[in-house]
């Protein structure tokens, strides 16, 4: 049985809905992060992060493959149950009526914060539909451009943030040479262009120099 404060702290964890779906993923089987952030589009980055934290609480457990891929796995199941019990009899005591209009405007304040936040995450989870929608036309699009999981794995990443070599090294599970190689194929097709020392996803006036490699 958790104590009070493990348990607040483990709310805290569970109340992010990306941690709690890759809890769900990795309910399922081990996973390393590339794999994470093409199966729930996120960033490289945000996926380590959350990968990080958890593992810090000892929810998660990590081991290297031959490949120097790490993989995450969870160290205990999580279940959390909540039981709700109504609460008969209950006297609210009198306030004065400066104190009962300052919280009525405080309680006005609240619902209307709570009606933005839903109205927000209710937008949100719209968004999230839609970059999936995108992101399964991508996958359908993508024979004539993407060669294999390596090159996805490298757009996907670049689709979040502009990034460095170094960057795109850590988040990646490819040797150097390979990312290199794999840069330079993309850059030739105009898929990524590298501008300064960070390399970004091309935008539309790259879509003629595709159409010539094609």
């Amino acid at each position: 049985m958790l104590e009070g404060s493990e348990v607040s702290r483990l709310l805290d964890i569970l109340g992010n809905r990306n941690r709690r779906r890759i809890i769900e993923l990795l309910r399922q089987k081990p996973c390393f992060v590339t794999e994470i952030s093409e199966r729930l589009v996120l960033s490289p980055k945000a996926v380590i992060e959350h990968l990080q934290l958890m593992e810090r609480e000892q929810l998660l457990i990590s081991c290297q493959d031959e490949r120097r891929r790490k993989y995450y796995y969870l160290s205990h199941d999580i279940n959390v149950i909540v039981n709700l019990q109504k609460q008969d009899g209950v006297t609210l005591p009198s306030v004065e009526e400066n104190q009962l209009t300052r919280f009525s405007r405080n309680l006005e304040a609240f619902r209307r914060m709570v009606r933005a936040r839903d109205e927000l995450l209710e937008n949100l989870e719209q968004l999230e539909r839609e970059i999936e929608s995108r992101f399964a036309e991508v996958m359908r699009m993508r024979g004539g451009f993407v060669t294999d999981d390596g090159d996805l794995g490298i757009i996907l990443a670049l689709s979040h943030a502009d990034l460095a070599f170094a960057e795109l090294e850590e988040v990646s599970s490819l040797s150097t040479d390979e990312l290199k190689q794999r840069l330079d194929n993309l850059i030739r097709m105009g898929i990524v262009e590298r501008i300064n020392d960070r390399y970004k996803i091309r935008g539309t006036h790259g879509e003629q120099s595709i159409r010539r490699n094609v």
